[in-house]
């Protein structure tokens, strides 16, 4: 007989033991060795079993080991140190502290909204990248001292597991996660009872939540849980899957996180005393609706639409993640209006007004649909993309919501990604460099950076570091066969089948990495793309290769899946089972193990789709050398020093076929001219040499770069000061002054015009200068509106100017008869060849965070076409 629910029963710790409960709920466990390593000393059998989870771990020693350890007076000495660690930890000032103190003060807090989190194992709330960077972000921001509030939704049945059927076809299954056995504690009010949000539905419906809170380290999570008896089903299904339903369950996914997690964000400040978020920053669109909560509060208070929208834009950042129109949330018109306005939620809003801000009203966009991207770029004062490259990209994909100016100019900056070491890092590299700098230098040096930390690197003898990738070689083939025999099992192999698993993969063989979501742009097949040549790799007899491989594929993805199987018969084949093999059910507890023990990591996306591809910065800072196509973060710090760089066929884009032909034959020429001949090549000393010294160069020269803490450090920076600077000078009459002027921008620009240029000048010879004279109508507006710019620079064969650099002009009379104003300026001749300039008019006011934020701008006729206006040969 099956028990119809499950549930662990916990001892009551002794006394002297009550810190490992403090211990265990913050989840700093998970990257910090000390605490794991204490966990490990209360039972070791029981530790491994509980795959390093420390709530298992207690929920499962008996009483009498407990008992044992209550009187184990070296134990209780080891504990009582990693507590105070911990205590110090939280409440020592850190990097961020020390940089927060006047008149432009940082950010008293910042929320933090995503759809996933992937801080640990244990709390399975995350599918892939997206997720992971969260986690990471998280992490960083507390070893930062950075006052971040996560928030997020806390799914019952997480993502799905992953295994393969006989024929290697990939099956779901969708464990239920208990939240009292997760590393959760619930918000509750001051009489002991759970904290609540609720959202309106239509029909007068309701959907009510509850709020997990984790904490990571020094930052709290909050995860909102509509598994509550007081919905209906319907509404107690919302948090059911990570990116499961269809179009109103994402929806209704997506209103819980945005608004409902403002409310929750509201909550948990009001019952902790903890400080308002200044900033309010949405990773990716899925939390998008926050803004409009925030606009509804604002009209609370007396701001009306357009008011609010400019104090929420000020405090507001948006990062978007995705190269591809295909990877954004887009709702149909109807399905958004229904759930807002009168009956709905957000009554006190005109239901245009919040479609207007989701609508795809630019050439190209389907007015019909509602686009969270483009709610979340008109809602964000200040927007990234996520690796030099992808901001190109990106400006490139959202340019129709600023007309008229050129993508270079889109006001979409960029943040490369980066990973929180102290996670990622094995810890035998984590003892090697703390044998070589310390403990509590290595701690800095993952967490914090520090090039002169790096360095240190250079010291370490070839021989160590060759002894530990070895070592980590052999770490991941034991994995590996474990892993490859329970899959086998779940496929229906008996043991008498699985003997040959003893001889998969060999501790001394080049080993290749390649783990990550299966969409068809990561081309997880294309090392099959000869299979005879591949097969020759594999086996050569003097210098082998093996390759590790995982990934999942999209429950509703049949042509992912069809990659995944067409990749598993490869492995499945008796030639070459033992020298690659596919493990399902790819997550991080897997992922801590492959990234240190591969030689080599693989990626090879379609260029430029990859927005930036973190798995080879985890790789890199365990000594993994990179090979990949120069796409996301691999394009930004190839060096030829630590890595290969995959050639790709940009100019054959339109045919996939000869595409995907041209770059699978550039990646074996380097597997076999370059990388394998690399990794077997031995010195004086029987060393690879060479090899090592690649190793080295990553560790030195990517390791600083490839941190987390150096991704947060630049959000604090670039993004989080001047918002919150941005969100405190938007008073509330101020941002009424911001919206009336833009009102009125608006309403006049029609007339704003460039009437005539022209120039003076002796010669256009290097090191000259023009005068240049413009008359511009203004309309109702007056120069104090206005910025009148000179916009030159070099010119290609369309007359469309490149490098462009840009100076104001300055008012000189006006307004004449006509209206119209006289500007004047120099423009220097600092160039030689083809250049050119143009004028153009832009509206001005401090308060704007850019010049194209209003999407406004005026050219002179001549210039509406591909031309630059003037040019000069």
């Amino acid at each position: 007989m099956k028990a119809i629910r499950r549930f662990t029963v916990r001892p009551v710790l002794p006394e002297p033991l009550a810190p490992l409960h403090e211990l265990a709920r913050n989840l700093r466990w998970s990257w910090h060795p000390g605490t794991r390593d204490l966990f490990a000393l209360v039972d070791p059998a029981r530790w491994a079993a509980s795959d390093g989870d420390p709530m298992r771990l207690l929920g499962d020693v008996p009483p009498s080991r407990l008992a044992a350890l209550a009187a184990d007076e070296a134990f209780l000495a080891r504990l009582s140190e990693v507590a105070d660690d911990l205590r110090g930890y939280l409440h020592d000032d850190r990097w961020y502290q020390s940089r927060s103190g006047g008149p432009e003060r940082l950010p008293s807090c910042i929320a933090y909204f995503s759809p996933e989190f992937g801080v640990t194992a244990a709390l399975p709330q995350y599918s892939g990248g997206l997720g992971i960077l969260a986690g990471d972000h998280l992490k960083a921001a507390s070893d930062l001292g950075v006052p971040l509030v996560g928030v997020g939704l806390l799914y019952r049945h997480g993502y799905f597991r992953q295994s393969l059927s006989r024929d290697g076809w990939q099956q779901e299954t969708y464990p239920v996660a208990d939240p009292n056995e997760l590393p959760l504690s619930l918000l509750c009010e001051p009489d002991g009872t759970p904290a609540h949000i609720s959202l309106a539905l239509p029909g007068g419906r309701s959907l009510l939540a509850r709020i997990w809170q984790a904490q990571v380290g020094r930052v709290p999570l909050l995860l909102l849980d509509s598994d509550v008896e007081q919905n209906d089903a319907h509404e107690r299904e919302v948090t059911d899957r990570l990116y499961g339903g269809g179009s109103e369950h994402r929806l209704l996914q997506e209103m819980l996180l945005g608004i409902g997690g403002v409310r929750a964000v509201r909550t948990y400040c009001r019952l902790t005393g903890h400080a308002p978020p200044e900033v309010f920053h949405t990773n990716e669109g899925h939390a998008g609706f926050l803004g409009m909560e925030r606009i509804a509060e604002l009209a609370t208070q007396g701001l009306d639409f357009d008011a609010a929208t400019e104090a929420v834009r000020a405090g507001t950042v948006f990062t978007t993640h995705t190269p591809v129109p295909a990877g954004i949330d887009r709702f149909d018109r109807e399905l958004v209006a229904r759930h807002f306005g009168d009956g709905a939620e957000l009554p006190a809003l005109d239901v245009e007004r919040i479609l207007g801000l989701g609508m795809e009203t630019y050439p190209g966009g389907d007015p019909n649909v509602f686009n969270m991207a483009v709610m979340g770029l008109r809602l964000a004062q200040r927007a990234n993309g996520v690796s030099t490259l992808h901001g190109h990209v990106s400006r490139e994909m959202f340019s129709g919501l600023w007309p008229g100016f050129d993508p270079e100019e889109v006001p979409i900056t960029s943040v490369t990604n980066g990973v929180h070491a102290p996670t990622w890092v094995a810890p035998e590299v984590f003892r090697l460099g703390a044998r070589q700098i310390g403990e509590r230098r290595t701690e800095d040096a993952l967490s914090v950076g520090g090039s002169d930390r790096w360095d240190a690197v250079g010291d370490i003898a070839d021989r160590d570091i060759w002894e530990l990738r070895r070592s980590l070689r052999a770490q991941l083939v034991d994995e590996v066969r474990t892993r490859l025999a329970a899959s086998w099992r779940q496929r229906g192999a008996g043991s008498a089948e699985l003997g040959w698993i003893d001889g998969v993969l060999d501790p001394d063989v080049l080993t290749i990495g390649f783990a990550r979501r299966v969409p068809s742009y990561k081309r997880l097949t294309l090392m099959l793309r000869d299979p005879d040549r591949l097969m020759r790799l594999l086996l050569d007899e003097e210098r082998p290769v093996q390759i590790v491989v995982a990934g999942k594929a999209h429950p509703a993805d049949d042509g992912g899946k069809r990659l995944v199987q067409e990749l598993v018969r490869f492995t499945d084949d008796p030639r070459v089972r033992h020298r690659i093999v596919f493990l399902p059910d790819y997550g991080m507890a897997m992922a801590q193990k492959l990234y240190p023990g591969c030689d080599i990591w693989l990626n090879n996306p379609l260029r430029p789709l990859e927005a930036c591809g973190t798995s080879g910065m985890k790789a890199a800072l365990n000594g993994c050398l990179n090979l990949s196509v120069l796409d996301g973060w691999w394009d930004e710090w190839f060096e030829p020093d630590f890595g290969w760089a995959i050639p790709t066929a940009d100019g054959t884009a339109t045919d996939e076929h000869r595409r995907d032909e041209l770059e699978a034959n550039a990646l074996y020429e380097l597997l076999e001219g370059r990388v394998a001949p690399r990794f077997y090549e031995r010195g004086p000393e029987d060393l690879p040499d060479r090899w090592i010294e690649m190793v080295r160069q990553t560790l030195t020269h990517l390791g600083p770069k490839v941190l987390a803490g150096r991704m947060v450090r630049e959000y604090v920076e670039k993004l989080y000061a001047p918002a919150a600077r941005a969100d405190r000078a938007l008073t509330p009459d101020a941002a009424r002054e911001l919206a009336a002027w833009k009102s009125r921008i608006r309403a006049a620009w029609p007339h704003v015009a460039v009437d005539h240029v022209e120039a003076s000048a002796a010669s256009a010879e290097l090191g000259a200068t023009l005068a240049l004279h413009v008359r511009v109508a203004l309309g109702d507006l007056g120069p104090d509106d206005v910025e009148v710019q000179v916009v030159a620079g070099r010119v290609d064969a369309e007359d469309s100017i490149a490098e462009a650099a840009t100076a104001p002009l300055k008012p000189v009379s006006g307004p004449d008869d006509d209206g119209r104003w006289s500007y004047e300026g120099p423009l220097s001749l600092d160039r030689t060849g083809p250049y050119g300039y143009t004028v153009r008019i832009l509206p001005a006011h401090h308060l704007l965070a850019s010049p194209a934020e209003t999407g406004l701008v005026t050219v002179p006729p001549e210039a509406l076409g591909e031309g630059a206006g003037v040019l000069m040969r």
